[in-house]
């Protein structure tokens, strides 16, 4: 008796320590926020053009002063691409990479307050205002085939000369040029897929369907990759998938990213069926897994109620047999 009442209070200490690491890790991931008083953005966030060789391209986009304090900003073109980390294994973005696919950033200057174009140019913007950003893309006599990226950014500085300390208040919009000479390469390779049934967060085990896949751009233009994962019960039931809004990855020339999707609201208990379905360039990869899943708090609590029904069952069967005894007596 003694083992089965010392099984039943380690179920209930289990059970209740596993309440509390719940509650900690919430409190834990609670994030606190404070407001610099410096906001600036930028519209429209990206645009695409198709570029042809000797040839020049004017547009304009805005920049806000969302905070409460005059800004005064330097724009410039940097090179949008992708670097390679030994580090970390992965592709990471960078602005000082030149390579054949990022040389649209030398092709642009800016309109400044004298009405010349030049490569860096400054503004200050008051409160709550708005100023047109002039910029103008003249392309070389002869242009590679393919696409071009360049981003042009906003740095707020801290002082109000062009010589001050650019802070972290940095937005940049993404230019997309297309080449419209040469032939297009849209070829891509998809490797790794994945579909896990569970994440590690902050040493807590979760329940969640976690899809993956790396998608290399092998071509000369880029492309949307797009993962699409379904998950059904047996029965043939949706019960998610993909939103048409989420699960694109825009790639460019030359890097490898990594596609994901997760569904992080699954119940504790369920047999399903998970179909990731990934879609690169001229390539499309599906695998398909079968998972049941039951959470390690369901388990305990099975466990206590399958001891205590064990207990219930044991007690039954000694008081039958203390009760024969006595009769045979």
């Amino acid at each position: 008796m003694k083992k089965i009442l010392g099984v039943l209070l380690l179920g209930t200490t289990l059970l209740i320590g596993i309440g509390l690491a719940i509650n900690t890790y919430a409190d834990e991931n609670e994030e606190n926020s404070t407001n610099s008083g410096m906001s600036i953005s930028l519209s429209p966030v990206s645009k695409i053009l198709q570029i042809s060789s000797n040839s020049t391209y004017d547009n304009v986009f805005n920049v806000n002063n969302d905070g409460s304090s005059p800004i005064k900003i330097e724009v410039y073109a940097a090179p949008y691409s992708y670097i390679y980390s030994d580090e970390e294994d992965l592709y990471k973005l960078g602005f000082n990479n030149q390579n054949n696919f990022t040389q649209l950033s030398r092709w642009i200057t800016f309109l400044d307050t004298a009405g010349n174009y030049a490569e860096k140019v400054y503004y200050t913007i008051e409160p709550g205002g708005t100023i047109e950003v002039n910029y103008r893309i003249a392309t070389p006599n002869n242009i590679p085939s393919g696409g071009q990226y360049a981003v042009i950014f906003a740095h707020a500085l801290s002082s109000g000369t062009s010589s001050g300390v650019r802070t972290e208040a940095s937005p940049g919009m993404v230019i997309y040029g297309r080449s419209t000479e040469g032939e297009v390469d849209i070829t891509a390779e998809i490797s790794d897929l994945k579909i896990e049934r569970s994440v590690t967060e902050e040493n807590i085990t979760k329940n969640h369907f976690f899809a993956s896949a790396k998608i290399k751009n092998t071509g000369n233009v880029d492309f949307s990759a797009v993962g699409t994962m379904k998950v059904e019960t047996l029965m043939g039931n949706v019960s998610y998938e993909t939103p048409a809004t989420s699960g694109r990855l825009s790639i460019i020339p030359e890097t490898e990213l990594l596609l994901t999707d997760e569904w992080k609201e699954t119940p504790d208990f369920g047999l399903y069926r998970v179909t990731w379905t990934v879609t690169a360039g001229d390539q499309t990869e599906v695998v398909t897994q079968v998972f049941f899943l039951i959470s390690p708090l369901f388990i305990i609590i099975s466990l206590i109620v399958l001891t205590i029904i064990v207990v219930g069952i044991i007690i039954g069967v000694r008081r039958r047999k203390e009760r024969r005894s006595r009769l045979a007596i």
